[in-house]
């Protein structure tokens, strides 16, 4: 099969997309026919091997973490509700750090896939389920966000922002969501109520009064302030900064495979509540370019990633 993969740690240089042999299928796996993944930041800071201390690594490693495609096999002990056939969508996390999504079979744990939203197309499917994952566990978990609350989140128009804001407004809380001045009226139409500038300063200092929970997905300064913003720091969450955000006495979010939350968000956007924005869409032999891009932390939603010509 052909994938992509990399044979040390490294800039988006080291990729290289070649022919590897097929993956074995376990017990408890489903062999997907990967029709589309996506880049998440996590997997540029994979490939340069900051996250080693975290996951064991086993090189040569093919990266990436989301998928959408169709069932190839499926393990003799594997979940039964899945099928050979069946359009699928997932995070595939596994224990260790090896066999990823950018390549045309992706074996993955029973564990982390689920059905595919039927009205997404593969490439929109793939772009959803780290992000659109990391986005409502957050707030349905960690900070149980509720009716009528104010959330602010950092970082709105990025790609786990961006479904934070409509997973929020689609349970009736009142979001606050920040971004550069030229993302805010795209965020508006994603449902928040009030928009701010983090370049203009200080968010604390903005805010006309503090928030019931604050979603960080950017860290830093943002963070610290956070003392600032919200009535309670026992309700901040960061995906970004786990000393800091426990310091302050919150919660921090890595996210994990959840077939339920797949379903959850499956079902907002089958009711239309819950929209995929993409930034843009790569081949898979253009994946490099897709890391740098992502690199650049500048994009508004979803890099998307198409494995094949039917995505």
């Amino acid at each position: 099969m052909r994938a992509v993969v990399y044979d040390a740690f490294g800039s988006a240089d080291v990729l290289e997309v070649r022919e590897v042999a097929d993956p074995p299928v376990g017990p408890d796996t489903i062999l997907v026919r990967a029709k589309a993944t996506s880049v998440n930041p996590v997997d540029w800071k994979v490939r340069e091997g900051y996250l080693q201390g975290a996951l064991p690594h086993h090189l040569p490693i093919i990266p990436g973490w989301d998928v959408a495609g169709v069932v190839e096999a499926v393990g003799p002990a594997a979940r039964t509700d899945l099928q050979v056939g069946d359009e699928v969508w997932g995070y595939v996390r596994r224990d260790d750090i090896a066999f990823g999504t950018a390549a045309e079979l992706v074996p993955a744990p029973d564990r982390t896939v689920a059905r595919k939203p039927a009205s997404l197309s593969f490439v929109e499917a793939a772009s959803v389920p780290l992000a659109g994952l990391t986005a409502w566990q957050a707030i349905d978990e960690a900070l149980q966000v509720q009716e009528g609350e104010r959330l602010l989140v950092h970082a709105a128009a990025g790609g786990v922002g961006q479904f934070a804001v409509q997973i929020a407004a689609a349970r009736g809380a009142i979001v606050v969501a920040t971004a550069r001045a030229v993302n805010h009226e795209h965020l508006r139409s994603l449902g928040a109520t009030e928009t701010l500038d983090h370049t203009a300063g200080p968010i604390g200092v903005q805010l006309n009064e503090k928030v019931d929970a604050v979603l960080d997905l950017i860290g830093g300064e943002a963070l610290a302030d956070a003392p600032n913003q919200v009535k309670d720091t026992a309700r901040v969450a960061s995906i970004v900064d786990g000393d800091t955000v426990l310091g302050l006495g919150g919660r921090y979010v890595f996210v994990r495979p959840d077939v339920a939350g797949l379903d959850a968000l499956a079902e907002l956007v089958e009711s239309g509540r819950l929209r995929v924005d993409l930034a843009a869409t790569y081949p898979l032999e253009q994946l490099a370019e897709a890391h740098r891009a992502s690199e650049t932390g500048r994009t508004r939603g979803k890099i998307a990633v198409t494995i094949g010509n039917d995505a």
